[in-house]
């Protein structure tokens, strides 16, 4: 098969011939129909290992790649509940299944905890060298554990975006939106952002404020159901906190959800913590840096901040089972399709997008 591989920091993918794997008995080889791109890819495959020296990344040379969306072609003899021809979204999280940790069902705090073909915990090395195949590729192998079946209403391009809808459906579940929410996503204009908006209008929040720097992508955003989005471009003269009070009647937000990039200043983060009611959940899923906090007013107002990082497959299969019956309108998304040849050109075109709109996807 061909794939996209990492020889060496800093330079170009190659085009390898690799040979096509085989699934283990409890495995199965997915024909992958599309591959997302995350901007963050482009940091993680070139300068991660400089910048970041206690990110466990796969030994060179790699496939990279996050998201795949595809159909099941081939399983092993122990790999059951699922059927050839299943078109599947392959959560790229691996868990070692032995550790105690993953004996309580806490897979996500495995201390060898993998995203195939991106990073993984102290301890992945092992789990890298067992799934070597990232999503920049024709097949990949994978558990049945992370597969998550998708409905024939869902683009296999619109499931290559799953792993920023999933983050961002881990993060409301943790904050708790649903019915009667006030939810404030910071970011909302942003690939990740758009995304807990969509799911956060799905989950019957009754109130959604947008916060973000570009007043037309943030127009966009509100068009989607203009009764019930609020949006507040950074560039106005009005405070977020300010803001957010007067479009709640005073009442403030009963959630956030930060959903920054790693450009972001500290400050947005604290503005929107700030503008948490009594008793809210501060949830961040994007990459912010360091920010002070008053942990005195953090207890005397009895709010909550919790980190949010990638989600399980039953919050994929949820996601996607809400998807199956058109509650998430995925309809929003400009599919950017490149070619296998193409993930150079891909990678470095993804600054120059619409936002959280465009979705960059590979399609082997």
């Amino acid at each position: 098969m061909r794939a996209a591989r990492l020889h060496k920091p800093g330079e170009p993918l190659q085009i390898d011939e690799i040979p096509v794997p085989t699934p283990r008995p409890t495995d199965v080889l997915v024909e992958v129909r599309a591959c997302g791109i995350v901007p963050n890819m482009v940091n993680v495959a070139h300068v991660y290992r400089e910048i970041m020296p206690w990110i466990v990344a796969p030994e060179l040379p790699s496939v990279f790649g996050l998201d795949c969306a595809g159909v099941v072609v081939e399983k092993g003899a122990q790999a059951h509940g699922i059927e050839i021809g299943d078109r599947v979204y392959v959560n790229p999280g691996r868990h070692c299944g032995g550790c105690h940790e993953c004996r309580m069902g806490r897979v996500e705090k495995c201390s060898a905890f993998a995203l195939t073909g991106y990073i993984g915990a102290p301890l992945a090395a092992s789990l890298f060298r067992d799934y070597p195949y990232g999503a920049m590729s024709q097949y990949v192998t994978a558990p049945t554990y992370g597969l998550v079946r998708i409905a024939d209403n869902v683009s296999y391009e619109a499931a290559a975006r799953f792993g920023y809808l999933g983050t961002g459906y881990r993060a409301l579940r943790y904050a708790e939106v649903g019915p009667g929410s006030r939810v404030l996503i910071n970011g909302i204009s942003g690939t990740l952002g758009l995304g807990v908006a969509l799911l956060a209008l799905a989950l019957g929040a009754r109130q959604i404020l947008g916060t973000g720097r570009n007043r037309e992508l943030l127009e966009r955003v509100r068009a989607i159901d203009p009764s019930r989005i609020e949006v507040h471009s950074t560039h106005d003269a009005e405070s977020v906190g300010d803001w957010a009070r007067r479009v709640t009647g005073e009442l403030g937000t009963s959630e956030v959800i930060d959903a920054l990039g790693p450009d972001s200043p500290s400050q947005a983060a604290l503005d929107a913590l700030d503008t948490l009611a009594r008793g809210g959940r501060y949830v961040t899923a994007g990459v912010v840096g360091e920010i002070p906090l008053a942990l005195n007013q953090l207890m005397d107002s009895n709010r909550q901040i919790i980190g949010s990082s990638w989600f399980s497959t039953a919050d994929a299969q949820e996601m996607a089972d809400r998807m199956a019956v058109g509650q998430v309108d995925l309809s929003v998304f400009e599919h950017e399709v490149f070619k296998l040849d193409d993930v150079n050109t891909a990678l470095s075109s993804i600054t120059n997008r619409h936002g959280g709109f465009s979705n960059f996807v590979l399609c082997p």
